[in-house]
C-alpha cells in the first residue's frame, strides 16, 4: 500500500463502478483500494490497483460493519473514505454512517432523505416542485390488477419505485427496465415482477421517442455543506441493449447546458445533499425539454466519463472531506469522449454525425476507456481486457441495431 498518503480509499461492490473509482484513486495519488465484492470477478479482480477482496454476503448489515471495521483497524493511521458503488451499498453506508469507527468517512445523506430519492415515485413529487421536467407518469399499485387506464398509448415504460427492493427478489429473469410494445405485454410485465415477489410500486411512464444519442447523465459532487462543487453533464451516444444490461452507457461526450444544470443544482442545494449524485435524462425533440428520469445517490457506472473530462472523482472526495477547502461550482465545458466499449463499436452503432468530433477527440486524446489503463496492464490483465471486447462486440452485434444515419 501507499504510505506517501492519509487516507485510505474502501469500496464497495465488484463491477466496473469500482474500478474506475480506484482508477480516479490510482491516477490521482498512486494508492492501492480496498474493494469488497460479493464474486471473484473481472474487472475487479486481479486488479494491481485494487485489494480486492470476496465476501459472498457483502450486501448485509453484519458483513458491511465487520469490513469497515476491519479495513477501519487495519489503516488505524489513517482516514478511511468509504464508498458504495451499488444502490444496496449506498444504503448500508446511509444507513450505517453514524456507527462507523471514528477514522471511517462515509460521504453519504442520511438513510430517510435516501429513501425519498431513491423511490421514483417521490423523486417525481420532488421534481414538480423544482420545475423539473419528467416523462408522464402513473403510479401503479399490485391492487390495480388489470384494471386501469393510461393516458398515452404504447410503447409503456415499466419500471420498479424501489429499485433495492426490486433487486433483493433475487429473480434473475426481472428486467431492470421494461419497454412495452403493447397493452398485452405491459400487462405481462406486471404480472411477471409481482410473480417475482417484488410488492412495492411500479413507475408507468410514456416513452420518449429517440435513439440513445437523446440521452444525457448527469453526474454532480456536493461538498460536506451541501454546496454543488462540480457537474458534469454527458452526452450519451451508445447504450447497451442486453436484457441484463439496457440503459447501460457506453459511449458518452461530455457537454455542456447550464440552465438545466443550474436547476438541479438548486434541488440539491435545497435538500442539503452530500456526496456524489448522477441523474439520468433524456431530450424530448417534441417539446425540446430535457425530461429526468430518476436520480442515483453515487457515482454512476459511466463515472469514469468523469475523470476522463479531467475532474477526477477522488480528488473531489479527498480535496472536501480529508483537505476541508472549499470550492465553487465548477461546470465542465470541454468536451471528451469516453467508452466502455472497443472504437469499432463505438463507430459502428452511434449515429454517423458524431462520427467527426469522435475521431477529432480520439486525435487530441480527449478520449478514455473505463478498463484501458497503462499502470494496470499485466499481460494477463490485457488479454482479459481483449476477451471483454470481444464480448462487447458480440454483444452489441446481438442487441443493438446500425443507425441509419
Amino acid at each position: 500500500m501507499n504510505q506517501s498518503h492519509n487516507f485510505q480509499p474502501l469500496l464497495f461492490g465488484g463491477d466496473i463502478n469500482v474500478y474506475s473509482v480506484a482508477r480516479a484513486f490510482h491516477e490521482a495519488y498512486g494508492v492501492k483500494s480496498v474493494a469488497f465484492g460479493k464474486y471473484p470477478s473481472f474487472p475487479c479482480r486481479g486488479s494491481a490497483i485494487i485489494d480486492y477482496r470476496v465476501c459472498p454476503d457483502n450486501e448485509s448489515d453484519e458483513a458491511f460493519l465487520r469490513n469497515a471495521r476491519a479495513v477501519a483497524q487495519e489503516f488505524a493511521d489513517k482516514t478511511v473514505i468509504l464508498m458504495g458503488c451499488g444502490d444496496s451499498y449506498v444504503q448500508l453506508a446511509a444507513r450505517h454512517r453514524d456507527h462507523l469507527p471514528a477514522n471511517v468517512i462515509a460521504p453519504y445523506i442520511e438513510e430517510s432523505l435516501l429513501n425519498t430519492l431513491i423511490n421514483k415515485e417521490k423523486f417525481y413529487q420532488l421534481c414538480d416542485e423544482h420545475h423539473i421536467d419528467h416523462p408522464a407518469t402513473f403510479i401503479y399499485d399490485k391492487s390495480m390488477g388489470h384494471d386501469f387506464t393510461l393516458p398515452w398509448g404504447p410503447p409503456y415504460i415499466a419500471k420498479p419505485a424501489d429499485s433495492v427492493a426490486y433487486w433483493a427478489c433475487g429473480d434473475r429473469s426481472l428486467a431492470k427496465v421494461y419497454i412495452c410494445q403493447s397493452w398485452e405485454e405491459l400487462l405481462e410485465a406486471l404480472d411477471h415482477v409481482y410473480a417475482a415477489g417484488y410488492q412495492d410500486h411500479m413507475v408507468l411512464q410514456e416513452f420518449i421517442p429517440g435513439d440513445d444519442s437523446y440521452m444525457r447523465v448527469l453526474t454532480n459532487y456536493s461538498d460536506r455543506n451541501g454546496k454543488v462543487t462540480m457537474m458534469c453533464l454527458g452526452h450519451v451516444l451508445l447504450e447497451e441493449h442486453s436484457p441484463h444490461g439496457i440503459g447501460n452507457h457506453a459511449v458518452i461526450i461530455t457537454e455542456e447546458d447550464q440552465a438545466l444544470e443550474l436547476k438541479i443544482r438548486d434541488l440539491l442545494e435545497s435538500l442539503h445533499f452530500t456526496g456524489f449524485s448522477n441523474f439520468d435524462i433524456k431530450y424530448d425533440s417534441r417539446d425540446g425539454k430535457y425530461k429526468a428520469f430518476e436520480i442515483n445517490c453515487r457515482q454512476g457506472r459511466s463515472n469514469y466519463y468523469v475523470t476522463g473530462s479531467g475532474h477526477n472523482i477522488a480528488k473531489l472526495v479527498v480535496e472536501d472531506r480529508i483537505e476541508g477547502r472549499d470550492k465553487e461550482l465548477e461546470i465542465t465545458k470541454n468536451r471528451s469522449l469516453w467508452r466502455m466499449v472497443p472504437r469499432k463499436v463505438a463507430f459502428q452503432f452511434t449515429p454517423k454525425k458524431y462520427h467527426q468530433e469522435m475521431k477529432a477527440l480520439i486525435r487530441a486524446g480527449a478520449d478514455s476507456h473505463s478498463l484501458v489503463y497503462e499502470k494496470d496492464a499485466s499481460l494477463k490483465r490485457r488479454l482479459r481486457v481483449v476477451k471483454n471486447h470481444i464480448g462487447n462486440m458480440k454483444r452489441f452485434s446481438q442487441y443493438n441495431k446500425v443507425p441509419e444515419n
